[in-house]
């Protein structure tokens, strides 16, 4: 085991210390929290400044209610005279004292166009909010007659739909509920197994290529076994993601820490308490973090026999393709069927490739039962003992062989006589 240390220390100190893994690692999320702030700052400031309008409205019939609407959105707005003559408005924006005004005529009851009038274009943005308050207050005003201004309201934003359990309990309603939040997490936990895996997987070929390249491993190989060494690169490799991934997790819980009070100040009441179901538990992150183990070593074991079988760049892009097939299938499937009731799709879930991507949303949103995740683990664990066993046997025939890449009957020649 101390040969093993020795590897996976040098192989960790090695990209923990390179500018890229600094750059991805720390500066990739300060850079996203500083966007974050900085989008903040200037939409206060926005908030702030730039947004005093004025109304005028010849019809005499939407004004108020327009008017009543935009200031809702924030817009500091308020409706003139009108007998006061555009000259007038105009000699206030040029002035700086107004921003811009809307105008609302005769027009706009028939067709929905209206003006606005200042020095700068009010933005798309802004264009579309406007456009969408008189709009909906001229529906309104053609439908008040149908039926009651709240109705009226509802139809125009598209209605709802409310599910209703035919058990009619609150259990049901509850499963409901934690059946949606448990498929947004599986989603994004697939998500990110399967681009973690995919990473670091690529990691460890390019680091047993590059010291097959360089014949390094000529070197090292005379005082470590190949086995020793291919584990050492592995477990250092997998050490390195694990530090990536625990800076970028506390940096998520350090914004999450700091941004939940504000975004609960600005949301309205009850909202942030909603948002909360949507975190994971205890038990959803120790079920990710088992499948992101196995899932790494099994893919790693195979990314590392091919950089160990090939000679050249090009050479490992191209027998990389089969490992990587391997997860874009069940990255694809899930894909597809991320709503859909398949039953047979939960079996193919078991096969040990495909089970980091597949059953893992399956088992955070409770569509499979508990034995069923807990063989999904078991054959992958048997599946990693097999995959390792074939890799390393490869992996110390193939980091010492130069030359063309191997057909497969000679990798079977490798595995039956290392």
């Amino acid at each position: 085991m101390r040969q093993v240390w020795i590897v996976l220390r040098r192989e960790y100190l090695e990209r923990v210390k390179t500018k890229g893994f600094i750059l991805a690692t720390i500066a990739l999320p300060l850079l996203i929290i500083g966007m974050i702030g900085l989008s903040g700052f200037l939409g206060m400031q926005a908030a702030r400044s730039d947004r005093h309008l004025e109304l005028i409205d010849y019809t005499g019939q939407v004004g108020e209610e327009v008017t009543a609407r935009v200031s809702a959105l924030g817009y500091e707005i308020d409706q003139v005279d009108p007998a006061t003559s555009l000259e007038e408005m105009d000699r206030r924006v040029l002035e700086d004292n107004l921003e811009g005004y809307l105008i609302i005529d005769d027009l706009t009851l028939t067709d929905g166009v209206f003006a606005y009038r200042g020095e700068d274009s009010p933005g798309s943005v802004r264009r579309a909010v406007l456009e969408s308050v008189v709009v909906e207050t001229i529906l309104e005003l053609y439908l008040s007659g149908l039926e009651s201004g709240e109705a009226v309201r509802a139809l125009i934003e598209g209605g709802s739909l409310e599910f209703e359990s035919v058990a009619g309990s609150a259990e049901s309603e509850n499963a409901e509920v934690n059946r949606m939040v448990g498929t947004a997490v599986g989603f994004a936990g697939a998500m990110i197994l399967y681009i973690t895996t995919l990473l670091y997987g690529a990691y460890v070929l390019r680091a047993v290529l590059d010291e097959k390249r360089n014949r390094v491993v000529e070197v090292v190989i005379s005082s470590v076994t190949p086995g020793r060494l291919m584990l050492g690169k592995i477990l250092g490799v997998g050490s390195m993601g694990l530090t990536q991934m625990g800076i970028w997790g506390a940096s998520v819980g350090l914004l999450v820490l700091f941004g939940l009070p504000l975004v609960a100040a600005i949301l309205p009441e009850g909202v942030a308490a909603e948002l909360t179901q949507f975190l994971p538990g205890p038990g959803v992150l120790a079920l990710f973090a088992a499948y992101f183990v196995l899932g790494y070593f099994l893919f790693a074991s195979l990314f590392a026999a091919v950089g160990a079988m090939c000679a050249t760049e090009e050479d490992a892009q191209q027998a990389q393709f089969p490992v990587m097939m391997l997860l874009i299938v069940p990255f694809m499937m899930q894909m597809v069927t991320i709503e859909a009731d398949f039953a047979w799709m939960d079996w193919v879930a078991l096969f040990p490739y495909f089970s980091p991507i597949m059953m893992f949303p399956r088992a955070a949103s409770g569509a499979v039962p508990v034995w069923m995740v807990a063989l999904s683990l078991v054959l992958m664990v048997l599946a990693l003992m097999g995959t390792a066993w074939v890799a390393g046997r490869i992996y110390r025939v193939g980091i010492l062989m130069q030359g063309k890449r191997p057909t497969l009957r000679e990798l079977v020649r490798w595995v039956r006589t290392a």
